[in-house]
């Protein structure tokens, strides 16, 4: 189990939703029921897909209307906290209950809704070398989490009554932090019911204000991040990895700033994946005294949400003395900033759709 993972997420949770000024608040709560099917992103899950699994996502929504100065800006989003119970209607794999925090942005005279939610979920029935080997998609009881929802959304029809209907794609991987670690991707279509606390009380929402336009010179990054993971070798063991990173950014305005930096990675699985890898499969010609070490050269993107920012990076390593997943590299996640300098962030390292770790960051910006 990976109880820190739990705890992190949801203090990222909630710092993302923390208020820096006294607001009204106005809260509205949803349900939608789902049935989908889990998509084949990988062969090896082919024997897992043998129903159609199904669910509640329920919702709490906190709505925003302009005092603050970047909820205008992304169009009056609501802030909220969800959870997800899935069935994945395959007794291999069990049942998922999963808790987020999410945001839901607007677009199309509000009529259309887009809910990003990233949390924790424990499934109850993982793999198990013994009762439960052929689960390979789930390698742990806790795993990372992520939903998208796009919805028509109508809200307030009757006496603060509104309902919804679209689709959702839930994603369940504990991010090689355990193998085996296939994960799972449900598309589904959801309907359901969205009730405004107040009755359907309006509040009107504040004219987004001219402010003033954010000029900054290159800004200098330098994080450290780190976590365990194992391969892809089931009970290979579960190893630390470091990783130093150090960029470059330039804000273009108020929410993008364009980046180029350098990571080195000290990845202790690999150094055991290469061990094993020598003595078991002599025909792959790798030796135990090849480098576990990397180093990659990234480009990436930083979207500014109050607070927090979205990262997305594209990586490639210049050194690569053992061959693993390739050379290409992505990171996708959240930085917390906490003053003008200093953030901490999660971040999911990936080959491709395949996960290497889930990173828990600190980091600084000058």
């Amino acid at each position: 189990m990976n109880r820190n993972l739990f705890l992190a997420f949801f203090l990222v949770g909630a710092l993302c939703f923390s208020q820096t000024v006294d607001v009204p608040e106005k809260y509205t709560v949803d349900v939608n029921q789902f049935y989908g099917s889990v998509i084949l992103h990988n062969p090896d899950i082919s024997h897992l897909i043998s129903a159609h699994p199904g669910g509640l996502i329920l919702g709490v929504n906190r709505k925003t209307y302009g005092f603050e100065e970047w909820e205008a800006t992304y169009n009056y989003p609501d802030v909220g906290y969800s959870f997800i119970y899935q069935d994945m209607n395959n007794s291999t794999l069990g049942k998922n209950y999963g808790l987020y925090a999410h945001y839901n942005f607007y677009l199309l005279n509000r009529n259309l809704q887009f809910r990003i939610g990233q949390g924790i979920a424990y499934n109850s029935n993982p793999y198990e070398k013994a009762e439960n080997f052929r689960n390979n998609a789930y390698g742990s009881d806790f795993l990372s989490s992520t939903y998208l929802m796009l919805n028509y959304h109508k809200g307030n029809i009757f006496k603060g009554l509104g309902f919804n209907a679209g689709l959702s794609l839930i994603h369940y991987s504990n991010a090689n932090f355990r193998a085996p670690n296939t994960s799972t991707n449900t598309l589904a279509f959801n309907v359901g019911l969205v009730y405004d606390l107040d009755g359907g009380e309006t509040i009107d929402y504040l004219p987004a204000q001219a402010g003033e336009e954010i000029s900054e010179p290159i800004r200098y990054n330098f994080a450290f991040r780190t976590g365990l993971n194992e391969s892809d070798v089931i009970n290979s063991g579960q190893y630390p990895f470091y990783i130093v990173s150090a960029y470059a950014d330039k804000r273009l305005g108020r929410k993008s700033a364009l980046q180029l930096g350098a990571d080195v990675f000290f990845s202790k699985f690999l150094k055991e994946l290469i061990r094993f890898q020598s003595i078991s499969f002599p025909e792959l010609e790798v030796s135990a005294d090849d480098d576990y070490k990397r180093v990659g050269l990234f480009v990436g993107h930083e979207l500014f949400i109050n607070q927090m920012s979205v990262i997305s990076q594209l990586g490639y390593y210049v050194y690569y003395p053992f061959d693993f997943e390739g050379r290409i590299y992505n990171r996708i996640g959240l930085k917390r900033y906490f003053g003008d300098n200093l953030y901490a962030a999660i971040t999911l390292k990936s080959h491709g759709a395949k996960a290497e770790a889930v990173e828990f960051g600190i980091g600084i910006r000058l």
